[in-house]
């Protein structure tokens, strides 16, 4: 494991930069397959936002949760507790000075998420209730609407076109998370997850092939201009069944790198843009 931290990719994850890029690169990619242009902001505001919400959940994590149940992400922004803290009241300060130059449509849809966010982390770190929350459902639809109201708000005529790709993108996002939680308790017998967690932990190839085959689907007979959309959520859903397919092989760290890394796959089309 000590050898596993020392490399870039884990470095990536471990200082908390993989959901960062993820939302960036979705954001851009959403808009651009959507023939909408976004102003360099409105990336810089996002992976401030991102890094901050997931840099002091895992510190919080760290905080409140017992040795046994750490990650490696976990132990990592303990140990460099002082370092995030830092940047985080920078990354907040930053972002601060960025939403006036926001558009305010987005800003709205924004303040309400973050109000739905916020009570999220109350739940989650301020009281006793964590399990009656399915967090990986949770986070996966509180990203995915993120990652789509930059576009959203600059067209709202594009609400009811791409509904069902922000649905399958949530669905994309919530697997990635329930594939980490399943890699990392590979036994839910001594453990209380909320209900919907364990009922999709326990179908997790069949909810994958499901977002995959759908997508794959709509990639080919759904709308055109969005097709680009819908053929990444189905390589990312592809990529995340190849990787708890042979999950055995990997280190749990490595696993989770994988998993966000499942996300990227965007990038490979765009010379297709």
């Amino acid at each position: 494991m000590a050898g596993d931290t020392k490399s870039p990719l884990a470095l990536w994850h471990l200082l908390s930069l993989d959901a960062p890029t993820v939302a960036v690169l979705w954001t851009w990619f959403i808009a651009r397959a959507c023939h909408r242009s976004l102003p360099l902001v409105s990336a810089v505001a996002m992976a401030a936002a991102v890094w901050t919400l997931y840099a002091g959940d895992r510190l919080l994590d760290a905080r409140t949760a017992g040795v046994d149940a750490l990650e490696a992400r976990h132990h990592f922004h303990h140990h460099h507790r002082k370092a995030f803290l830092t940047g985080i009241v920078v990354a907040s300060v930053s972002l601060a000075a960025l939403l006036p130059l926001i558009p305010p449509a987005a800003v709205h849809l924004y303040l309400i998420l973050g109000g739905l966010v916020f009570g999220y982390f109350v739940v989650i770190h301020a009281t006793e209730s964590a399990h009656r929350l399915p967090k990986e459902i949770a986070v996966g639809v509180c990203f995915a609407a993120a990652v789509f109201i930059p576009t959203v708000s600059r067209d709202p005529k594009l609400r009811v076109s791409l509904f069902p790709s922000a649905f399958l993108f949530a669905a994309l996002c919530s697997l990635n998370c329930l594939f980490i939680y399943a890699w990392e308790h590979p036994s839910l017998a001594r453990l209380t997850p909320h209900s919907i967690t364990q009922f999709a932990v326990m179908r997790l190839t069949g909810i994958g092939v499901a977002v995959c085959a759908i997508s794959a689907v709509l990639a080919v007979a759904g709308e055109r201009s969005l097709s680009a959309i819908y053929t990444a959520i189905s390589l990312s859903a592809g990529l995340l069944l190849l990787l708890h397919r042979g999950r055995s092989a990997r280190s749990a760290l490595t696993l989770r790198t994988a998993a966000d890394l499942a996300l990227l796959t965007p990038f490979v089309l765009l010379p297709f843009l």
